[in-house]
C-alpha cells in the first residue's frame, strides 16, 4: 500500500478525478505490475495496472490488487474499475480509503458479491491525507476553497500607499506559484483585475509557463479590459457576474473543478468567509511590519473575541525568510453575521490592491 500511495502521487493534483495507485501482486507476494492515474480521460489506476501487465505478458488471473481507493462502480469517461478487476480474474483486492463519492462507490461491495476477497482500510490515514482536498470537494458538492494570504506580520497586505511589491520573499512567491500549479482554478474580484491588472498564471521559479495553467475566475459586475494580461496566455478566462460566493463555486461545481484558490483583495476574502466558503487558509507571513495600510480580510462584523473564527493548523514551515502556515476552518465554525452597515459583496472600497504575486 506504501507504494501504492507513492505511485497515486506521481498523478496531478488538480482536475476532477482523485490520485489514485495500484500495484498488482501475484501469490507469492510479488509486484506483476503496477499502475497509476494520469488525468481524467486516461486509464484508471486498476486498468493502468492491468495493461501493464498484459503488455509485458504476465497473467493477472489469481492476482491480489492493492489500491489506494476503493474501485469505482460507476461508468464515467471510463468503464468502472470493479467490472474490470473482474474481468481479469484478480482474487483478491486490498483498499485504502473508502470512495466519498456516491456516483462511483459501491465497488467493494460489487467485488465480494462475485466472491472477491475484499479487505478495506489498509493505510487508510495516509490514503485519506492523500486525497484530503478532493475527498473534501466531492462531500461538499463544489470545490474545496483555499484563500491565500501575503501578509506582513501586522496583517497588510499593501502600504498605505498602496505598493505591494514585495512583502514576502522570491522564495514564498515561489512555493505560491507551486501552489496555484496544484488547483483547477484561481479567484479574484474586478477591483483587484482593474487595479493590479494581474496574469493570474503559474510560473516556474525561472519564470517559464508551468505545465499545469488553473481556469482564471474573476469576480463581479464590472466589464473587464479586452487589453489587460487576463487576456494573455493562461487559464481559461471565466467572469461569473456575480457579488455571491455561492454562485461562484456552483459555476466552477459544474465545470467539474475541485480546488479553487481565492487570491482576491480584503472585500472578496471577507465575502468568501461571510460565506461559510473557505475550507482552509494558507498564509504567507513576512517578518516585516508596515503599521498601516490595508488588511488581509475586510471587516467579518465580529465585535468581540468569542465571535472569531478559529482555526486548526495543518503546518507551519519556514520558507526562505517568511513563513507559511496552513490552517482549516475549525469543525463546526460558523461565518459571523455582517455587521450593519460592513461591506457583504466581493467588490468594493478596499477590494484592491489584493495581492503581491501577479
Amino acid at each position: 500500500m506504501d507504494r501504492a500511495l507513492e505511485l497515486a502521487r506521481l498523478g496531478p493534483a488538480h482536475g476532477p478525478n482523485p490520485r489514485v495507485g495500484c500495484v498488482l501482486l501475484d501469490a507469492d507476494g510479488r509486484t506483476v505490475a503496477e499502475g497509476w492515474h494520469e488525468g481524467a480521460g486516461t486509464l484508471h489506476a486498476e486498468a493502468a495496472a492491468v495493461a501493464a501487465a498484459r503488455a509485458s505478458g504476465t497473467p493477472t488471473h489469481g492476482t491480489t490488487a492493492v489500491v489506494t481507493l476503493e474501485p469505482c462502480n460507476h461508468t464515467g469517461r471510463t468503464p468502472p474499475c470493479a467490472d474490470l478487476l473482474l474481468d481479469a480474474g484478480v482474487d483478491r483486492v486490498v483498499y485504502g480509503l473508502a470512495d466519498p463519492n456516491p456516483r462511483a462507490a459501491g465497488g467493494a461491495s460489487r467485488l465480494r458479491e462475485a466472491g472477491v476477497d475484499v479487505v478495506g482500510g489498509v493505510r487508510q490515514e495516509a490514503a485519506a491525507e492523500l486525497l484530503r482536498v478532493w475527498a473534501g470537494a466531492v462531500r461538499a458538492g463544489r470545490p474545496w476553497v483555499t484563500l491565500k494570504l501575503a501578509t506582513s506580520l501586522d496583517g497588510r497586505v499593501a502600504a498605505a500607499d498602496g505598493s505591494s511589491r514585495w512583502i514576502t520573499s522570491e522564495q514564498a512567491r515561489a512555493h505560491a506559484h507551486r501552489l496555484r500549479a496544484e488547483v483547477g482554478a484561481i479567484a479574484i474580484g474586478t477591483g483587484t483585475a482593474l487595479t493590479d491588472d494581474p496574469a493570474l498564471t503559474a510560473r516556474t521559479p525561472d519564470g517559464r509557463p508551468a505545465a499545469h495553467q488553473p481556469v482564471r475566475v474573476v469576480v463581479g459586475l464590472r466589464d473587464l479590459p479586452a487589453t489587460g494580461r487576463l487576456q494573455g496566455p493562461g487559464g481559461e478566462l471565466v467572469h461569473v457576474r456575480s457579488h455571491d460566493p455561492a454562485e461562484v463555486v456552483a459555476v466552477l461545481a459544474e465545470r467539474e473543478v475541485r480546488h479553487l484558490l481565492v487570491e482576491g483583495g480584503p472585500t472578496l476574502a471577507a465575502a468568501f468567509l461571510r460565506a461559510g466558503l473557505v475550507d482552509e487558509v494558507v498564509a504567507y507571513l513576512a517578518p516585516v511590519l508596515l503599521g498601516a495600510g490595508p488588511s488581509a480580510v475586510a471587516d467579518l462584523g465580529i465585535t468581540v473575541v468569542d465571535q472569531a473564527l478559529r482555526l486548526r493548523p495543518r503546518s507551519v514551515e519556514q520558507v526562505g525568510p517568511d513563513v507559511v502556515v496552513v490552517a482549516e476552518l475549525a469543525a463546526g465554525g460558523e461565518p459571523p453575521l455582517p455587521a450593519p452597515g460592513s461591506p457583504t459583496t466581493v467588490e468594493g472600497p478596499g477590494s484592491g490592491p489584493a495581492r503581491e504575486e501577479h
